[in-house]
């Protein structure tokens, strides 16, 4: 039986920050996907992936990013190998020969750029107001790095305010309208674990008395539902521009109605 539903928030309840990155990618006439596989391709250790689990500092952290993103010797090896992968010969694809990534300038792009998905959030407010299945955000999120702006204090050439408007963060990292759509909210940076790291999906579990096939787990990635898989959740894959047959797999699995107003826009 199922009793709960683990919502990634981007790429799932907004829209994917991949869709910023491509934008960025397109401006430097980069192939397509050749920042993403750079991120992905650190591991555990690169920018991105400590950066969410709050173990980097904002200013930190747009410093390596940038520099990471900018090694196109690493970028190019490993996207090569992405191209591969696909059956699509290497040579035949125009790579960098140098690149001078700014991090905060794409990680703003990333942040500014999220739009709620109304399928999603129609569904949301179906399934509370069942009252049959806890909502639970589980994602890879920034609560930390908000709270580390929030306590630099300014000088001639920073202010807070200021950040976090470029950020599009003037209402916090996770505004209360997108808090309140769960019954709890799951923050990576708080917990100090990220996906698809199992104790992440395991600690969510705990903290509920849910078992892990007791939850259903919508993620856009994946890397992020074969290890919710693995433990043994119900996992449904939310493609960009995807959600709403998303919504109707879902539908499938609780067997309640989550798309009786879905021509109209939800607005939070």
């Amino acid at each position: 039986m199922i009793r709960a539903v683990f919502f990634d928030i981007g790429g799932v309840v907004v829209s994917s920050p991949l869709i910023a990155i491509h934008a960025y990618e397109k401006t430097l006439s980069l192939p397509p996907d050749y920042l993403n596989v750079q991120i992905v391709s650190r591991g555990e250790g690169g920018a991105w992936q400590q950066f969410e689990r709050g173990e980097l500092p904002i200013f930190e952290f747009y410093e390596l990013f940038g520099r990471e993103l900018s090694d196109t010797k690493k970028g190019n090896e490993w996207y090569s190998q992405h191209l591969r992968k696909k059956g699509v010969d290497p040579e035949t694809v125009e790579l960098p020969k140098s690149l001078a990534i700014n991090g905060r300038e794409l990680f703003g792009m990333m942040m500014r750029g999220a739009q709620y998905d109304r399928y999603i959030i129609e569904a949301i407010g179906h399934i509370r107001a069942s009252k049959k299945f806890l909502t639970i955000a589980l994602t890879n999120n920034f609560i930390e790095p908000y709270n580390s702006i929030l306590a630099t204090p300014p000088s001639a050439t920073f202010t807070p305010q200021e950040e976090l408007a470029f950020l599009g963060w003037t209402e916090g990292a996770v505004p209360k309208a997108l808090r309140d759509l769960f019954d709890d909210f799951i923050d990576s940076s708080q917990v100090g674990m990220r996906k698809p790291e199992p104790e992440f999906f395991l600690y969510a579990c705990k903290k509920h008395n849910l078992k892990p096939e007791e939850v259903v787990m919508l993620d856009d990635l994946g890397i992020n539902l074969k290890a919710a898989r693995t433990l043994g959740m119900k996992t449904i894959l939310v493609p960009i521009g995807e959600t709403k047959q998303a919504v109707l797999d879902l539908q499938n699995i609780l067997d309640i109605s989550l798309l009786s107003a879905v021509d109209t826009t939800s607005k939070l």
